[in-house]
C-alpha cells in the first residue's frame, strides 16, 4: 500500500454509500467529532475564521456555508465562538447524504444553524449569497475534477472567502491513522485508512485550487497530518 501512496488512490468509503448502516453511521459520526476536537481539527479553521473577523464590522452578520457538514461540530463550535466573542454569525450545513443530514439536524438544536439537503456539485444558492464557504474532510471523498467544481463553487457562492481543510496523504499520515483507528467500529476502521489514501499532497491540491480559480487561498499545513487551504478575496467586500 505504502508504494500506492505516490498517486490518489481512489476507493469507495462506507459511509457515503446511501444505503449506509444507520448504526454504524451514527456511531463513525461521533468517532469523527471526537476526533475534530481531541486533535484540534476544528481550531484548524476556527483559527483561521478569527483572522478574518479581524476586518469584520461591529454588529454586521457573517453568514457561513458549510459544505458537506457531516454532523454539523464544526459549525457548532463556530456558533459558541461567535457567540463569546458576541459577533453575529449564522451558518447553514449542507449535507446531500439523508441520513447524515437527518443526524445533523438531530444534534445541533441551534436556531442560528440550519441543515439543509444540497449537492456541493451544485450548490443551489445564489452567487455571493454567504460571507465565506468552508468545508471539512470532504474534498478527498471526490476526484480532482469533482474537487475543482466543489473548491469553484465555494468560490461562487462566497463573497468574501473559503476554508477547506482536508487530510494529506503519506506514508506516516496513513501509519498512524490505521492505528489510531485499530479499535474502532467496522466502518472508521475501513474508512480512515482508504481516506488518506485518496487525500493530497501539497502540489497536487495547489494545482487544484488553481484551476478553480481560487488562488488567493493560502495553503497551511496543521498539526495531525492535516492542511487548510485559507483566504479572502481581494477588494471591498
Amino acid at each position: 500500500m505504502f508504494e500506492s501512496l505516490s498517486v490518489r488512490r481512489r476507493r469507495a468509503e462506507w459511509m457515503d454509500a446511501p444505503d449506509a448502516d444507520p448504526q454504524l453511521l451514527r456511531d463513525s459520526l461521533a468517532f469523527i467529532r471526537r476526533v475534530n476536537r481531541w486533535l484540534g481539527y476544528t481550531r484548524a479553521t476556527l483559527t483561521h475564521l478569527k483572522q478574518f473577523s479581524r476586518g469584520w464590522q461591529r454588529g454586521e452578520r457573517i453568514r457561513i456555508l458549510d459544505v458537506a457538514t457531516g454532523s454539523a461540530d464544526i459549525p457548532l463550535a463556530i456558533l459558541r465562538w461567535a457567540q463569546s466573542a458576541g459577533l453575529d454569525v449564522r451558518v447553514v450545513g449542507a449535507d446531500l447524504h439523508p441520513a447524515t443530514a437527518e443526524a445533523a439536524a438531530e444534534i445541533s438544536g441551534e436556531k442560528r444553524l440550519q441543515i439543509v439537503r444540497a449537492d456541493a456539485l451544485q450548490l443551489p444558492f445564489d452567487d455571493g449569497s454567504f460571507d465565506y464557504a468552508i468545508t471539512n474532510m470532504f474534498l478527498h471523498h471526490l476526484d480532482n475534477d469533482q474537487v475543482v467544481t466543489v473548491l469553484r463553487n465555494m468560490s461562487r457562492v462566497a463573497r468574501r472567502g473559503i476554508v477547506a481543510a482536508d487530510l494529506i496523504r503519506n506514508r506516516r499520515a496513513y501509519f498512524w491513522i490505521s492505528l489510531f483507528t485499530r479499535f474502532s467500529n467496522p466502518m472508521v476502521r475501513h474508512d480512515a485508512p482508504v481516506s488518506v489514501a485518496q487525500a493530497f499532497t501539497r502540489d497536487e491540491i495547489l494545482k487544484l485550487a488553481d484551476e478553480a480559480g481560487v488562488t488567493y487561498a493560502r495553503y497551511y499545513k496543521h498539526f495531525g497530518h492535516r492542511f487548510v487551504l485559507a483566504g479572502e478575496k481581494q477588494g471591498r467586500f
